[in-house]
Formats: C-alpha cells, sequence, structure tokens
C-alpha cells in the first residue's frame, strides 16, 4: 500500500468514526512559532492544503506562537470559550489544559481509529497522554531524547581519546576535569534548570523514583539516589561553565571551542552545523552516559496535539490524526532531520538513515520522564523550583549531600501537601 493510499484510507476511517466533511468550517490551528516559519511551515501548509482538498469548504488558519504564550492563549482562550481547535504543547502543561478544560476527551474517538494507525505510536508516549481508564487527552507528536554533544577539538586538545564516548560517569568525570586542567569549560551549570538536574538523576536513578505520587501527595525522589545525584553535582561545580544549558552563551562557548560538553535535545543541532560551515566546529553528539557501562542518563520529553472540546471536535480530531499520521510524521523527520513520536514513520529506511534521527530513538529508549506520571494533576510551581534551589545550594556548598537530600525530599513533600 502507498503512503497516499494509506493516507486517504485513514482520512475515510477517522470520517465513519463519526467525523463530517460536509459544509463550510473553519479550524484555527495553533503550533510552536518554529513550526510557523521557513520550510516547517511551508510543509505545513502543505498538510493543510492536502487535508482541505480532501475535505470541500473546510479551511484551516495556522498560527504560530512561542511556548508561553501558546499556554497562555490556551488557558485564556478555555476561560472565554475562544479556544483554538487544534494546537501543540507539552505534554508535561497537559494535566493544567485538562484542569481548565482546554483539552476534550478523545479517547472513544482514538480507540474508534484503526489499530494500523493508533499502532504507529510510541507506546509510552501514548501512555502518557491516557491517565485513566477511559480517558485520553492528546495526540503524541514530536519529542526528544537527551543528547550528549561534544565539542572534539576541546576534548582532543585535553587529550582525550574521542573514539568512543565516555563509557560511564566516572571516565565522563576523569575527562570534565581533563577538560578544566587544560583551561577550557567541562559542562554548562547543570544545578541552574530542572531538566538539566531530571538529565543528572537519570545518571543514577531511574523513573521508578522520580515525579509524582499523587495519590499520597509525595515526591517519589529517592534520598540514597538524590544523595548520590547531589555528590555529582559536588564533583562537577568547579569545572562548569556558569552558564546554563539553555543560554545562548552556552552554545556560543561550544561553537568557539571553549565547552566540551553539552546535554540538551536535538533543536541545538542546526546551531551546529552552520558552525561546521562558518567556523570549521568539530563536533558530534552521543548518548549521556550513566552511572554504570550499561546505563545512561538523561530524559525524555514529548509535544503533544490536543483538540479543543465543542462544535468542531469531529473536524478537528479528523485534522490532528491527518497530521500525525505516519505519511505526514515522516515527511516531518525528514525536513528536521528530527524524532517524533510516531515509531512507525521513525522505523521508514529513509527516516531511520538520519544520524540525528537515530541516536535521538536510541536516547528516547534508555532515557526516563522528565516529569511523570502526566495528566494527572497540575505540578505546583513550587515543586521544580524546590529541586533548582536545593541542588543549586548544595553545589554552592551550603548543604551537604545528605543534607541537601533530605531537606529537598521534606521540602517538596510539604510543597505538594499545601
Amino acid at each position: 500500500m502507498t503512503m497516499r493510499t494509506t493516507a486517504a484510507s485513514l482520512l475515510a476511517l477517522a470520517l465513519a468514526s463519526g467525523g463530517t466533511a460536509a459544509g463550510a468550517q473553519t479550524l484555527e490551528y495553533w503550533v510552536y512559532s518554529d513550526f510557523a516559519q521557513g520550510e516547517a511551515l511551508a510543509l505545513q501548509q502543505d498538510f493543510i492544503k492536502e487535508f482541505q482538498e480532501s475535505h470541500p469548504g473546510v479551511t484551516v488558519n495556522i498560527v504560530g506562537k512561542g511556548d508561553d504564550d501558546l499556554t497562555a492563549g490556551q488557558i485564556a482562550g478555555a476561560a472565554s470559550g475562544n479556544l483554538p481547535d487544534v494546537f501543540m504543547n507539552a505534554v508535561g502543561v497537559g494535566a493544567q489544559l485538562v484542569d481548565v478544560g482546554a483539552l476534550a476527551n478523545i479517547h472513544d474517538k482514538w480507540m474508534a481509529m484503526p489499530e494500523e494507525f493508533r499502532a504507529q505510536f510510541n507506546k509510552g508516549a501514548v501512555e502518557n497522554c491516557a491517565p485513566r481508564p477511559e480517558e485520553m487527552y492528546c495526540i503524541p507528536y514530536t519529542g526528544y531524547g537527551t543528547l550528549l554533544f561534544r565539542n572534539l577539538t576541546v576534548l582532543e586538545e585535553a587529550g582525550i581519546d574521542t573514539s568512543a564516548p565516555p563509557a560511564d560517569w566516572a571516565d565522563w568525570l576523569a575527562q570534565m576535569e581533563k577538560v578544566k586542567a587544560a583551561g577550557k569549560f567541562a559542562i554548562p551549570d547543570q544545578a541552574l534548570v530542572f531538566n538539566s538536574i531530571a538529565e543528572m538523576y537519570g545518571v543514577t536513578g531511574d523513573v521508578s523514583t522520580w515525579g509524582i505520587d499523587w495519590e499520597s501527595k509525595t515526591t517519589r525522589i529517592d534520598p540514597a539516589v538524590m544523595t548520590s545525584v547531589l555528590e555529582k553535582f559536588v564533583a562537577m561545580q568547579p569545572l562548569t561553565s556558569g552558564t546554563s544549558r539553555n543560554d545562548q552563551a552556552t552554545k556560543d562557548l561550544f561553537v568557539t571551542n571553549q565547552l566540551a560538553f553539552h546535554t540538551i535535545g536535538p533543536w541545538v543541532n542546526p546551531t551546529y552545523v552552520e558552525a561546521v560551515e562558518n567556523s570549521g566546529l568539530k563536533y558530534d553528539f552521543v548518548l549521556m552516559p550513566g552511572e554504570t557501562a550499561d546505563k545512561h542518563g538523561g530524559i525524555k520529553n514529548f509535544e503533544i496535539v490536543g483538540v479543543a472540546p465543542g462544535e468542531n471536535l469531529d473536524l478537528a480530531f479528523e485534522f490532528a490524526t491527518y497530521i500525525t499520521a505516519k505519511e505526514q510524521m515522516a515527511r516531518w523527520a525528514k525536513l528536521l532531520s528530527r524524532y517524533n513520536s510516531n515509531d512507525a514513520a521513525m522505523a521508514e529506511a529513509d527516516v531511520a538513515a538520519l544520524p540525528l534521527v537515530a541516536r535521538s530513538v536510541a536516547a528516547v529508549e534508555v532515557t526516563m520522564d522528565v516529569s511523570p506520571p502526566y495528566l494527572i494533576q497540575p505540578v505546583p510551581a513550587c515543586y521544580q523550583s524546590t529541586v533548582v534551589d536545593y541542588v543549586s545550594a548544595t553545589a554552592d556548598g551550603e548543604f551537604t549531600p545528605e543534607e541537601g537530600a533530605a531537606e529537598m525530599i521534606a521540602e517538596l513533600n510539604d510543597c505538594l501537601a499545601g
């Protein structure tokens, strides 16, 4: 069966599951701002054109918004009754959107789709969207797993063999110390951002001791694991650049051969590809090492497509299933060389051959969710800020690792009980 035939069949089945393509209707479609410019926008417009051609009388208006504006607009729209019909966001925001009524429960519509379609998606990403029996609030879309970007010039000048990635945490730390001794920065300050702290927790722990137990309203963080993680932050502190993983200054240090390692998602790769051409940057990307050679650190995170409740729900769901289907997600992956949550698309030969996609698929398999479980309750703001505060304070010497872990867990439980 060709891609074109499969896509047409899915549209027909979506119609049969309760949708309608008849009559003049307009869908408002909100996307991330970087998906609404350049080549990404052109491909999104292709998807829209194809959908409109198969749905006479239907118009889809695409609007790009920054991360914070997406969330603020969806929350405000739920309050005013003026929601976009189809929209993107991070799965970690999902509980807040459910809480305000911005996300429709699409469980029955999802189950009415053919197994051929439902089986395309990453199983864990689907489970994230379905927090309870008979509930599902999103369709998995894009995502990432942590990659360790390595500046090969910095490493080689420090006398490090770059033919293989660090074998484990001890090997990685030894390499960072050599980089510092050579007068360069080893790594950004991982204590400054919750996601980089989560990445480091994954070096020692796993998802079974990470996140929140909503029934008891307590943190799942294990004190022994967190103590070990805080010991790593203490060891790294004198080796860091003082910038966070998200800062432009971090990328500047990397491309000017002042920084050895950058743990982050694949979105930085275009900047580094450009630096290869402009300044001769030598770099690669590997999986983040773990405590032992058979383990990996890092996180995985997913973006979602949601559908708003309301009179356009049926048509909006059809459009959402069209843009997330294998055929469209394979085209999306090839254009951006980026991972997405459609496993069938990732398995297409010309997609799987892309180095960044292949490494990202591997990363998603071995990393832990950044803030599980999803779509249960909104995470209070005090939770992530408490983690950052205690990790930073411990790295700076205000607490021993044991004290920092104990104080952090106690305050997190107070935060959740509050």
